[in-house]
């Protein structure tokens, strides 16, 4: 199945203990790059994450957003640092009398210091813990994985098109190219014919020879079977292929360049010039396309 390299998935998830949600937005990249940003406390489960969604994504830059809340009871520890308290309570005593200024020095105000009272996550359990998180990274794979699918049938419907309407094209320079050899040879007959003005016999064998020549150095019938096949061949990948196709698609589409570009410069013709111009056209079109797919 083909798959785009964008899209977007989300997972919700709750285990009684914990809400998580993870959201994953992907965009399109050479490689498989998964970074991932979720709590610290939780850092021990993200290899597991990120094996998660290398099952789901083979290529493509993937932004990992997980966040825990509702923690229960027994997932924070309240610590007193007294340490810190006396200090505080000292400096206050020492500014109180160096300054004479009034005022009292009570529970209240030592306790909103900064550090004297803290709240500490503690998982007691990081088996569950990340089995929870993975549970909704796994719903937002399934999302994203979904999305992608979508996404990457409605481009595989238009480069179907696209390599239809290559082949059509090369159908009709097909058509045109036995032409080309016939049109040269009148030319070359009626300009001799200008020149020595029926005054001596034109040389026909000499004239054949040229006709010749030019038929072998226009000769474009292997490229126009090769670009051909090679339109087939994508539209075989696009039906077919299991697995990502991204890079075979980009090797066939500098493959399809090269002999529009062979065809272009041996043809020596108006009408086939113009007709390769809209290949190109195409193909242009399915290299930015494909550089969306997986």
């Amino acid at each position: 199945m083909i798959k785009s390299m964008t899209g977007f998935g989300r997972g919700d998830y709750t285990d009684g203990k914990r809400n998580v949600t993870c959201e994953i937005r992907t965009v399109n990249h050479r490689y498989a790059d998964i970074s991932v940003r979720m709590p610290k406390r939780y850092s021990f489960a993200e290899e597991k994450v990120k094996g998660i969604i290398k099952n789901e994504m083979k290529r493509g830059k993937a932004d990992v957003s997980i966040i825990v809340e509702n923690l229960a009871e027994g997932d924070v520890t309240v610590r007193l640092n007294t340490a810190v308290a006396q200090q505080y309570i000292n400096s206050l005593k020492e500014l109180k009398e160096t300054c004479a200024v009034e005022g009292d020095i009570d529970l209240k105000m030592v306790a909103s210091m900064p550090d004297v009272i803290r709240t500490i996550p503690d998982v007691e359990d990081e088996d569950e813990a990340a089995a929870a998180i993975c549970s909704a990274v796994k719903l937002a794979a399934e999302s994203l994985s979904e999305m992608r699918a979508i996404e990457g049938q409605k481009l595989a419907d238009d480069l179907d098109m696209r390599a239809q309407t290559v082949k059509n094209i090369v159908k009709q320079i097909e058509e045109r190219a036995p032409m080309v050899s016939k049109e040269y040879t009148d030319r070359l007959y009626e300009r001799i014919r200008e020149l020595i003005e029926d005054k001596v016999d034109i040389p026909e064998e000499r004239i054949l020879m040229e006709a010749a020549i030019f038929a072998d150095k226009a000769n474009i019938t292997e490229e126009l079977v090769r670009l051909d096949s090679h339109m087939s061949q994508m539209k075989t990948f696009l039906k077919g292929e299991e697995g990502p196709i991204g890079k075979k698609m980009d090797f066939l589409v500098q493959e399809m360049n090269r002999e529009t570009n062979t065809i272009g410069s041996k043809a020596n013709d108006l009408k086939i010039t113009a007709l390769m111009l809209d290949a190109k056209s195409e193909i242009e079109k399915i290299r930015e396309q494909i550089q969306n797919i997986e």
